[in-house]
Parts: structure tokens; C-alpha cells; sequence
């Protein structure tokens, strides 16, 4: 809502999110600024018992934010879906547990709001190349990237492997080992 101040909006409200079937309870808030046009950010995503769900949201700038769904069961498995998140259309995507997100910023000086439904645990964090072929993604800026070497050095996916290795840390996880 817009008035001479400016406006005010409700970034979070636990009855919509309820609403759509989504979880409302964050406990962790993380923010990304990043200096440059074109750097890229992701693929990451967590390992299970990781529940880590994320509400994003652009604050200053715009980026080209990419979710990739690699929950097997999901008729969307292994699609990937972007969106246009910047300062003035204020929208926010909810990554839900199992997606892999990234995201590629469209201007100089894009700082990135992240509140997640689970604390982040380092040792379940990986990722997904960001130009792995096997996803035919298409990323705007296509030179002078910005990629952090760890994004950069993803091997290309392999969903046996991946299939295989979800398996065994789900399992691990419920305790049916």
C-alpha cells in the first residue's frame, strides 16, 4: 500500500502460508549482497534430515531466480522454473525443501533476503552446477560471470548417483538403515 511515506506490506502472514500448505516458521534470516552484474549464486540445496525451506526476496536490485525441483517423487522432478524478483515488484518465491535455488543478478549492487524454515547445517549443504547441461538452463547474462569456485566446480549431475545417495541419507534419517 502506497502513500506519501511511501508504502507498507506484509512480507509474511502465517494464515496465507498455512492457506497454500506452506510452513510459516522461520528461524533463520541470511543476506546476500553481491557487487556485480551477472554473478551467479547456487545451485544449493540440502541434504536430508534437513528440512531447510526458503522465502526469498530481492531488497535492492533485480536477480534471475532459479528453482530446480529435485524431489524425485514430484511430477516436476528435475525441471528447473525461474522468476524475476527485484526492488520494485516485491515479490518473494518460496523454495520448498528438496529444491535446489540460485539465482544470477541482473544489475550491479543486489542484495538478497533469505528466511529459512530450518538453521542451515554446512555439512548437508551442496550443490548443483549452474550450467550443468543436463538442465538446458538459460541463464540471461551468458559472460563476464561472477561465480564463487566451490558453485563453479559441481560435477555434472548424475541422477542414478543423486537417486541413490537421497536414498540412503533419507533412510539414515528416519532411522531405517
Amino acid at each position: 500500500q502506497f502513500d506519501e511515506r511511501g508504502f507498507f506490506a506484509r512480507s509474511v502472514c502465517v494464515e496465507e502460508f498455512r492457506a497454500h500448505g506452506l510452513p510459516a516458521a522461520f528461524v533463520q534470516s541470511s543476506v546476500a549482497w553481491s557487487r556485480r552484474r551477472g554473478t551467479v549464486r547456487g545451485l544449493h540445496f540440502q541434504w536430508p534430515p534437513s528440512r531447510e525451506g526458503k522465502l526469498v526476496r530481492c531488497l535492492r536490485g533485480a536477480i534471475h531466480d532459479l528453482l530446480l525441483d529435485l524431489r524425485p517423487a514430484e511430477p516436476s522432478y528435475l525441471r528447473h522454473r525461474a522468476v524475476l524478483l527485484d526492488q520494485d515488484n516485491r515479490h518473494a518465491v518460496f523454495i520448498p525443501s528438496g529444491v535446489a535455488h540460485g539465482f544470477q543478478t541482473l544489475v550491479d549492487d543486489c542484495e538478497v533476503l533469505y528466511q529459512m524454515t530450518d538453521v542451515h547445517a554446512p555439512a548437508l549443504a551442496t550443490g548443483v552446477r549452474w550450467n550443468d547441461p543436463s538442465f538446458g538452463i538459460r541463464w540471461p547474462i551468458t559472460s563476464d560471470i561472477v561465480i564463487a569456485a566451490r558453485d563453479a566446480a559441481y560435477p555434472d549431475f548424475d541422477r542414478n548417483g543423486f537417486e541413490e545417495e537421497l536414498r540412503k541419507r533419507t533412510a539414515q534419517s528416519s532411522g531405517r538403515v
